[in-house]
C-alpha cells in the first residue's frame, strides 16, 4: 500500500497486482447469513481479491468479526483463501491448481504451483519435508504432494514459505 501511495505522489503509474489463478476443492464465501447487505458482500469480497499481506487478511477478519460477530466456518474458508492469495503475491505465484491424488497410497491431493522459481536449497528441503513432490526448472513448476488431514490451504501457505523464505520472496 506505501508503494502505491509514494506511486501515486510521485505521478507514476500505480502497478496492477498480478492476476492469480486458484483452483481449490474448498468452499469459501461469504453468506448471506452473516453479511446481510449486498453492497457490503461485494465490498468484501473486493478488498479479500486486493490484499497483498496476511497481515491484511488478519486485519479484515478482525473487522468482521467487530461487525458481524463470530466468522461462520464459509467465511472463515474465505479468508484462508484470501491469505493464500497473498501467499502467492509475496512469492510471484499466479496459478495454483489442487486436484485429488490417486489414492492407494498416493498423495490424498497434488497441487500444481507456477511460477515458482526455487533455489538449490529449496529443492533439497522439497525432498526432504515433501516426499514425491516433483520441481521442474524449466517451466518454473512444482508438484506438491500433500498428504496431511490438517487444511489443504494451510498446507499450501507453510510449503510456500518453507520452500521461499520471507527474503527470497
Amino acid at each position: 500500500m506505501v508503494t502505491e501511495a509514494v506511486a501515486e505522489l510521485k505521478g507514476e503509474p500505480i502497478p496492477e497486482p498480478a492476476e492469480i489463478k486458484l483452483e481449490l476443492p474448498v468452499d469459501a464465501s461469504l453468506p448471506a447469513s452473516y453479511v446481510e447487505r449486498e453492497d457490503l458482500r461485494l465490498e468484501a469480497y473486493r478488498r479479500l481479491a486486493a490484499v497483498i499481506s496476511a497481515a491484511e487478511v488478519a486485519d479484515i477478519r478482525a473487522e468482521w468479526e467487530d461487525r458481524y460477530g463470530p466468522v461462520p466456518e464459509d467465511a472463515e474458508a474465505l479468508l484462508e483463501v484470501a491469505r493464500l492469495r497473498a501467499e502467492c503475491v509475496r512469492t510471484g505465484v499466479t496459478d495454483v491448481t489442487v486436484t485429488k491424488g490417486p489414492g492407494f497410497g498416493g498423495p490424498k491431493f497434488v497441487a500444481r504451483i507456477s511460477p515458482l522459481a526455487l533455489r538449490t536449497s529449496a529443492t533439497i528441503r522439497l525432498d526432504r519435508l515433501y516426499k514425491g513432490s516433483v520441481y521442474k526448472a524449466e517451466p518454473q513448476q512444482l508438484q506438491l504432494h500433500l498428504n496431511s488431514a490438517g487444511s489443504i490451504i494451510d498446507d499450501l501457505v507453510s510449503a510456500l514459505a518453507d520452500l521461499v523464505p520471507e527474503d527470497e520472496g
